[in-house]
């Protein structure tokens, strides 16, 4: 049976919910920064067009990805957020899912469009994005992994934009660490909640040691923050903000042990920092 008008206008209007615009702009906004920590002293205007589209892109593979999310956790929904479109009715989960692969799949064709690096992220991102719903995001620490991917990667897209991949993989890497080390400590501030839902890494080898992992990963994160400085790919302005990020990191690798929501925070203080000192550094 065909659909009315109201009931097009309620699914339309559930489908810009499910988008989550707030989140897309945000992921928006990290690519075009990523893009300009990269591009430093060079001509934006070299680039516009491929920067508009990766901020494109990366608008439409996040709103692909919460409409994935709303399609595969709707019985979860249900009882922890009845609010979103899928519980209220608004949205079939069908509708969901499809909406999911048609945004998925524009983001991968303008990926193509912008280049064949671009594109390349663009599919393993999606691959990531994809085993995370189905698989990893009950398995703990795999789910970390994938969420530290997708968060590096966003970095790796700015670059290849303004074809800058040397800066951008340094910058993937150290994102990478750090949102490794703060999901690590969600895990362990979420500990309870997660008991009947996801196998976690502090369920698995205890909130102690995986502590120690979690601050592990942030410290590698310190060590390697001079690289993009000793390898010439950014000036002496990058160091000492970067160096007040990276106490903030120490700090945040020693607090989370006695004050999991606290380490957290600050470790994402810390990477707010850490983004500042690369706009800063620009170029040698």
């Amino acid at each position: 049976m065909p659909m009315t008008a109201g009931e097009w206008s309620s699914t339309a209007l559930g489908l810009v919910t499910m988008m989550r615009l707030g989140n897309c702009l945000m992921a928006a906004a990290g690519a075009l920064l990523g893009a300009l920590i990269c591009l430093g002293a060079g001509d934006a205007s070299e680039y516009f067009d491929e920067i508009a589209l990766s901020m494109l892109v990366v608008f439409l593979f996040t709103a692909a990805g919460n409409s994935m999310n709303d399609y595969f956790d709707r019985d979860v929904d249900c009882r922890a957020h009845p609010e979103r479109p899928i519980p209220r009715s608004l949205v079939r989960p069908r509708d969901a899912l499809m909406f999911a692969v048609l945004l998925f799949s524009l983001s991968v064709l303008l990926g193509l469009v912008i280049g064949a690096v671009s594109f390349v992220i663009v599919v393993a991102s999606l691959a990531v994005m994809v085993s995370y719903e189905v698989i990893l995001k009950q398995e703990g620490l795999a789910g970390n992994l994938a969420i530290s991917w997708l968060t590096g990667a966003l970095f790796l897209f700015g670059g290849a934009a303004v074809e800058n991949l040397d800066l951008a993989w340094i910058l993937a890497i150290l994102a990478f660490l750090a949102t490794l080390g703060r999901e690590i400590i969600k895990d362990v501030q979420d500990i309870e909640a997660d008991l009947k839902e996801r196998t976690t890494l502090p369920m698995r080898i205890g909130e102690k040691n995986a502590g120690v992992a979690s601050s592990a990963a942030l410290l590698t994160a310190v060590a390697l923050s001079p690289a993009p400085y000793l390898l010439g790919q950014i000036s002496a302005f990058y160091l000492p903000i970067v160096a007040v990020a990276d106490a903030i990191f120490i700090f945040s690798s020693i607090i989370h042990f006695k004050n999991p929501e606290r380490g957290q925070r600050m470790t994402k203080l810390a990477m707010f920092v850490a983004l500042c000192a690369f706009l800063a550094g620009g170029v040698p």
